[in-house]
């Protein structure tokens, strides 16, 4: 897929932008949005610093931000970056058949038990993605650190 093509996908660039603004809010740059049929549902961003939260992840932030849904087997979660453990458990929990990633340069996530459950992991290795997270991990290693719970 091309950058320009990856651009033109909204769900997509709801997650980005949900990323930068949580960047500029002083928070982890990690953003989602639940789609479906190609409509976005919902978007979110990593609240943690801004709430205090420890479990509010951009994915998280997402689903909450879409309040709740009869069924998830029809929607498509975007992400700018590989889900950790914690957000991988809920998208199997709720049963989200298709995750769409922007990046797993700068954290690997965890595909193979997304994979293992069925899940379609698609990553399109972004550069915007990949260029914001090693900003911000060189710039705030300490709160990185948290966030993955290193």
């Amino acid at each position: 897929m091309t950058e320009t093509a990856r651009i033109a996908d909204p769900a997509f660039e709801a997650a980005y932008q949900a990323a930068q603004k949580s960047l500029s809010e002083g928070g982890i740059p990690i953003g989602a949005a639940l789609a479906r049929g190609g409509v976005v549902i919902a978007s979110g961003h990593n609240e943690r610093v801004q709430h205090g939260d420890p479990i509010a992840h951009g994915e998280m932030s997402a689903l909450r931000a879409a309040g709740r849904q009869k069924s998830y087997r029809d929607t498509t979660l975007y992400t700018t970056l590989a889900p950790c453990a914690m957000c991988t458990g809920t998208i199997i929990q709720f049963k989200i058949p298709r995750v769409v990633v922007g990046e797993a340069e700068t954290f690997p996530g965890e595909f193979e038990l997304l994979r293992s459950r069925g899940v379609d992991v698609v990553v399109l290795d972004d550069s915007r993605c990949v260029d914001m997270m090693r900003a911000f991990q060189e710039e705030h290693p300490e709160l990185w650190a948290e966030d993955i719970a290193e």
